[in-house]
């Protein structure tokens, strides 16, 4: 039996699916890309350090902003720059607001549909009316919060190697600090809305990796870890993970020692959810969920609990940003040298990676860009396989919509797996 779904709609990219099946067991389950390679790290040899963020932020139009800090933290630590406390918090900040825009998106408009049995988002919208409402305000807070600080919501200007070109409006920040509570309340009960939502029963076992920093909740910086003992800094990554061109395949996958791993918000919350802040944390808890916990449906609530951790940290983030000397994260002059760097952050999606050389001039020599989903890709297909043989008795449109729904609670970004 051979299961082939030609296009899946509702998610970042375009993609099908192909499964082979005898006699109940599953031979093979591929996700088969139908976008080109796009080259980007090529196109950014030989081009000015200046020119490297803002061309590395078009790999994707949904989270620009991670691309474009990763890329600048890279060529800062080629290049022995620091950057004031002020702009770190910046940058955190702007990585905050991706994540809400970016889970509000996915968890109501992408996903949603697919656990209310519903086949269209017209249908969702028309019977949850104030719920779409509430999903819909708290993207646009998180993209507002990108656009003060980033200058605009797609694609940001205003951050650069060594800080920013322009400080944010104070007022513009005060602002969203006065519509918190109105944003936390809502936030709150979209979330007990997704609470009522039916999760398939499912688990395999699996290595979630992401970042870890000392106190918080790691977003912007830390070391690498995993729940199987790994703690590596983000310069080792390429030493302990191995990208994987295979036969036939556009996207290089990642493996970590022969098997595969996953990244995201499940990861993120299985590994660091000690950490999160209040509200998440209490969400969380009311999940009543049993750690380590490995069903991956599970991203969607774990989005959920993310997005309230964000909206509750944001905050804390723009109050101190509030009570300092906003200059301090004014870019100074920076001396050019030649180096090598490499940096993480936490993406949406996982932990973005990026690995960049820099001559005497300033001009990058090499670059290499690892993405969230070209490191779940193969966890995602692992998952897939072990699925299948329990929707086998189904019909083949109900075949079909279980994996969708599957393959869309992972939310891959195909646009920037094939960079």
């Amino acid at each position: 039996m051979n299961i082939k779904i030609n296009h899946i709609a509702k998610m970042e990219g375009h993609t099908g699916f192909m499964a082979s099946v005898i006699k109940g067991d599953v031979k093979s389950a591929k996700l088969q890309v139908q976008e080109g390679i796009r080259l980007i790290e090529g196109i950014l040899i030989g081009r000015e350090y200046k020119d490297m963020p803002l061309i590395a932020q078009r790999i994707c139009g949904i989270c620009p902003v991670v691309h474009n800090l990763t890329s600048i933290k890279a060529l800062e630590n080629a290049m022995n720059v620091s950057v004031s406390v002020e702009t770190e918090k910046l940058r955190a900040l702007l990585e905050h607001a991706q994540i809400i825009h970016s889970h509000a998106l996915h968890l109501f408009f992408l996903s949603l549909a697919d656990f209310l049995d519903m086949d269209s988002d017209i249908e969702l919208i028309k019977k949850y009316p104030k719920e779409a409402k509430k999903a819909i305000k708290i993207r646009e807070y998180g993209m507002e919060i990108v656009k003060v600080v980033g200058g605009r919501v797609v694609h940001p200007l205003t951050n650069e190697v060594g800080g920013f070109k322009k400080i944010p409006d104070r007022e513009a920040l005060q602002k969203l600090v006065f519509n918190f509570a109105e944003i936390l309340k809502i936030t709150l009960e979209l979330g007990q809305f997704f609470k009522k939502i039916k999760i398939p029963d499912f688990s395999r076992e699996t290595e979630y990796v992401c970042l870890d920093k000392k106190g918080e909740y790691a977003i912007y910086d830390g070391d690498i870890i995993s729940n199987r003992g790994l703690r590596i800094p983000a310069e080792k990554f390429e030493t302990n993970f191995s990208e994987l061109q295979k036969q036939n395949e556009i996207i290089k996958k990642v493996e970590h020692q022969g098997k595969s791993y996953m990244v995201g918000a499940i990861a993120r919350i299985n590994n660091n959810r000690s950490k999160l802040k209040e509200n998440a944390f209490e969400y969380l808890n009311n999940l009543g969920w049993d750690f380590p916990d490995y069903n991956p449906f599970h991203n969607i609530l774990a989005q959920m609990t993310e997005v309230i951790h964000a909206v509750e940290a944001s905050r804390k983030i723009m109050l101190e940003l509030l009570s300092s000397d906003l200059n301090k994260a004014l870019t100074k002059k920076i001396a050019i040298k030649e180096g090598m760097g490499a940096a993480a952050v936490e993406a949406p999606r996982g932990t973005l990676y990026y690995h960049v050389e820099v001559d005497g001039r300033g001009y990058v020599k090499n670059v290499n860009i690892i993405t969230p989903t070209a490191q779940f890709l193969s966890n995602l297909e692992d998952d897939i396989a072990a699925y299948i043989p329990r929707i086998l008795k189904l019909k083949d449109k109900e075949k079909e919509k279980k994996i969708r729904a599957f393959i869309r609670a992972y939310d891959p970004c195909i646009s920037c797996a094939v960079h």
